[in-house]
């Protein structure tokens, strides 16, 4: 068991009140841009709906004393200005101290457990609005696939929706993650086409009373300007498992140069990178920025 693993447990076996106190006394970032206009956020709540595997490894996600580790890594590199997770990772990153000075988003929707028979009956399992601006976070995300198939997907775009009102209510963004998605064989499979992201985009901005809060979080497909001229929201790209890094960084470049895009957020890239060097690998994230 590592160093930090036992200070953890020690702390919220003797003093469970030390993560509301280590939120009090936290750094809060100036700006979810940072100080170069730009967002470098690492992903890392995965796990909670039951994602661990990255690559060939099922499990690699599962190591919560490397997964910690590999965040802390990722947070010290120049650059890097928040980061997304579910309570758990967020409270131990906060115990840890190293949230200071970064924006923070909490994972509200991991229900719709991956693999599972009601994948797409995507359940507020995760944080709260009330919880996000109590802790003086910064927004919550949800992930919202959108599968005309499957009757679930009203209740999950009326509960996005919800979601969406309760952020704006406090002033907090609300990072929406669309996906316009089917079930394949028994499995949620998303459609990456761009007429489909754009179908989910024009879904997506529309869901709730107000949208002054709300950002989207898109994956990066063919012909991005075409895609992103669908909407005037603030966009994030996220970045998904990559199985040819090189590809991966020269599609991000070029769809940073679109004007609603405003930065990144990886997470499995990035911690569990193909070279094994996280640095590295955020290190040369942040260059695109």
């Amino acid at each position: 068991m590592s160093d930090r693993i036992r200070h953890l447990v020690t702390t919220r076996v003797e003093n469970p009140g030390a993560v509301a106190e280590a939120a009090a006394n936290r750094v809060k970032a100036k700006s979810v841009l940072g100080d170069t206009g730009r967002a470098m956020i690492i992903a890392a709540d995965h796990p909670a709906r039951g994602a661990n595997a990255v690559g060939g490894d099922p499990t690699a996600m599962a190591d919560r004393g490397e997964l910690l580790d590999r965040l802390c890594t990722a947070l010290e590199r120049p650059g890097v200005t928040g980061v997304l997770g579910t309570a758990d990772i967020l409270e131990d990153l906060l115990l840890l101290g190293v949230l200071d000075g970064k924006s923070v988003f909490g994972s509200m929707n991991r229900g719709g457990l991956a693999g599972s028979a009601f994948e797409i009956d995507d359940r507020f399992t995760g944080h709260d609005a009330a919880t996000i601006a109590g802790l003086g976070f910064d927004g919550g995300k949800m992930l919202t696939r959108i599968a005309l198939d499957d009757p679930a997907t009203a209740s999950v775009l009326q509960n996005c929706a919800r979601a969406v009102d309760e952020l704006a209510d406090r002033r907090l963004i609300a990072m929406v993650e669309p996906f316009l998605s089917r079930w394949d064989d028994g499995r949620v499979r998303n459609d990456l086409s761009p007429e489909a992201v754009i179908k989910s985009i024009t879904i997506a901005s529309g869901l709730g009373r107000r949208s002054a809060y709300t950002w989207l979080k898109l994956p990066v497909v063919e012909d991005m300007p075409r895609v992103l001229a669908s909407s005037s929201l603030p966009v994030l790209l996220l970045g998904g498992e990559v199985a040819d890094a090189e590809a991966a960084f020269a599609a991000w470049r070029k769809a940073l140069a679109q004007p609603t895009v405003q930065g990144l957020v990886v997470g499995r890239s990035l911690l569990y990178p193909a070279s094994g060097d996280v640095a590295g690998a955020v290190d040369r994230a942040v260059s695109l920025l």
